[in-house]
């Protein structure tokens, strides 16, 4: 494949030579949630990983995930439960400086439940955390906040003294999440029962060291009322110093309004909130209408992304029209800085939701029983080859990602665009043989040669019982790309070592738990990818035993997980790794 003339060659190899880390400098498989105790649960759990790159320094790395490090141990009060504790923080923050290679997990001060281990039996009184060491997102116990999941990460850059950004000025890492009050109130109190903030750091070198004042306190950004609950949240800084509108941060969300009174009230839609002045201040708009599930499937499980010219691109799974059931990947785009948005239009599908009905969770799963969730499996992950920190050399070409599929095969889909969402490849399965997909996404480098494709799947078939094992792998793919032709095939850039999905477990016990999504970044000159890994989460059969019971209504006593399990049960990692360019 031709992927570019001599003189862009020259002039982008001259840009790589002065900007990429050492090649060996990558690190194909590895532990990002490095700061996670092996035992014992739930302090042991992380699922959910985002992951970010600094454009303007390619070797700098943050990483997020769900993280319950600070959270109390089972023998906490109730020995056979597993509370998330009331108040305290679980999104939790990782960083790299030298690619990838190796990562680090601060420790900052906050609300925690550290000190909460318990003692054998129930005598003792349930936890009450106190200020103490946390490795989660800081500053959120002093607004009267608590962290609470779903991390999202971007780097942008600095706006100056005047608010013009400029890479000169340094850069800008956000960091977005739900977020919960406390039972006593604080400054950034909200109405409503989840809420999305959004804190910053200018000094990632202070903030990966544990210096607490390095990040800003967070900000509540989406509009709340006494029943909202917003979620599944993703943000974006437009990147490319090409952009007119360089610098604009943009979160986008589902809201939903009333699941917390009524399960029967369930309008819905995506928001997405807009600030030009370094996340100060934030203005919300709409994307497409709301709706009740009953009638119309509204827009959820958003990605948003920018080309080169500063057009915004939000990414979502819903109906087209009123009345249909059938979901498809929308598309809706901004050309004015998210002043306004267009109606979402379908540019894939349609998509099925793998697995069947979970009568342990009520949710759908593609494992066994009392297995891992896969409500978001079709929903859609997007990148864009938008030329970043510069834009010069940019394709804009958009890649996308999602699984879909019967139950017995769920395929790992990629579709793209060449024509800035005008018109999309025919979706082609990428897994490798074997492979039940369960969560997807891609990576573009910024001039648009490489494609990298992170994905979770379970090798073991569907089986409606918890006696055999769900074996889960996180697997990496390349593939080379450029100019007006088709993404190549993809070849197999590592496979991670599998692990059986049911040492994972719901705080409640009643099910495993993997969360909704994994993650991908990439450059000119290497690809980073972050997933879901059971690897060292150790099997229970007085859990799996019990998980059963609940379902055939059985008589099966609840266990008490560090009496009755092995030490490492519940012990999920964030793993990942980065890639150079096998094709450069």
């Amino acid at each position: 494949m031709v992927r570019r003339t001599a003189l862009l060659l020259f002039s982008t190899a001259l840009f790589v030579l002065s900007m990429a880390p050492p090649a060996a400098a990558f690190n194909p498989d590895t532990r990002v949630s490095v700061g996670s105790p092996p035992s014992p649960f739930s302090e042991n759990k992380q699922n959910e990983p985002a992951v970010a790159i600094d454009a303007n320094q390619p070797n700098i790395l943050a990483a997020g995930a769900n993280d319950n490090i600070d959270l109390e141990a089972c023998n906490a009060g109730n020995d056979t439960t597993c509370p998330f504790t009331p108040g305290v923080g679980t999104s939790g923050v990782y960083f790299s400086f030298d690619s990838g290679t190796t990562w680090t997990q601060p420790t900052y001060t906050g609300l925690s439940a550290r000190g909460c281990q318990g003692v054998v039996g129930n005598t003792d009184p349930p936890c009450t955390p106190t200020v103490g060491p946390i490795g989660t997102v800081p500053n959120y116990y002093e607004q009267g906040l608590a962290s609470n999941g779903d991390p999202a990460l971007a780097f942008g850059p600095q706006p100056d003294a005047n608010g013009g950004f400029s890479w000169t000025n340094g850069e800008r890492l956000y960091y977005a999440n739900l977020a919960a009050n406390l039972s006593g109130g604080g400054p950034e109190s909200f109405r409503g029962f989840i809420g999305i903030g959004v804190s910053s750091t200018d000094n990632v070198a202070a903030a990966a060291a544990g210096t607490q004042s390095a990040w800003t306190s967070p900000k509540i950004i989406s509009q709340q009322s006494s029943a909202t609950f917003s979620d599944k949240e993703q943000i974006w800084a437009d990147n490319a110093s090409s952009s007119p509108f360089f610098g604009t941060v943009y979160v986008c969300w589902a809201a939903f309004m009333g699941q917390e009174l009524s399960p029967n009230a369930l309008p819905a839609g995506l928001k997405v909130a807009v600030s030009h002045d370094g996340g100060i201040s934030w203005k919300q708009h709409p994307i497409g209408s709301a709706a009740n599930n009953r009638q119309k499937n509204p827009v959820d499980g958003c990605t948003i992304r920018t080309d080169s010219q500063g057009t915004a691109y939000i990414f979502g799974i819903g109906t087209k029209s009123q009345g249909g059931h059938q979901p498809f990947e929308l598309m809706s785009k901004s050309t004015n800085g998210g002043t306004s948005w267009s109606n979402p239009v379908a540019v894939a599908g349609p998509v099925s939701q793998p697995g069947v009905f979970d009568p342990a969770q009520g949710r759908p799963t593609i494992d066994s029983v009392a297995g891992a969730r896969s409500d978001l499996a079709p929903g859609p992950s997007v990148d864009i080859a938008n030329g970043a920190p510069t834009g010069t050399d940019a394709t804009d070409r958009i890649v996308m990602t999602y699984v879909s599929g019967a139950l017995a095969q769920p395929h790992v889909y990629f579709t793209e665009s060449t024509d800035h969402g005008a018109t999309w490849s025919a979706p082609r399965a990428i897994e490798s043989a074997g492979d039940r997909g369960y969560y997807a996404a891609p990576a573009i480098s910024p001039n648009g040669t490489d494609v990298y494709v992170v994905y979770n799947a379970f090798t073991t078939p569907y089986h409606p019982t918890t006696a055999d094992p769900n074996m889960l792998v996180g697997v990496v793919k390349h593939a080379d790309t450029g100019g007006s032709l088709p993404t190549g095939a993809f070849t197999t850039l590592n496979r991670g070592v599998a692990g059986d999905a049911r040492g994972s477990s719901a705080n409640a016990l009643s099910a495993e738990f993997l969360g909704d999504y994994v993650y991908a970044a990439a450059t000119r000159t290497y690809g980073a990818a972050v997933w879901n890994d059971a690897r060292n989460a150790a099997d229970c059969s007085a859990i799996d035993a019990w998980r059963e019971s609940n379902i055939t209504g059985g008589t099966v006593a609840r266990p008490a997980p560090q009496q009755d399990c092995q030490p490492t049960f519940g012990n999920s990692d964030i793993f990942g790794g980065t890639y150079a360019d096998p094709t450069p």
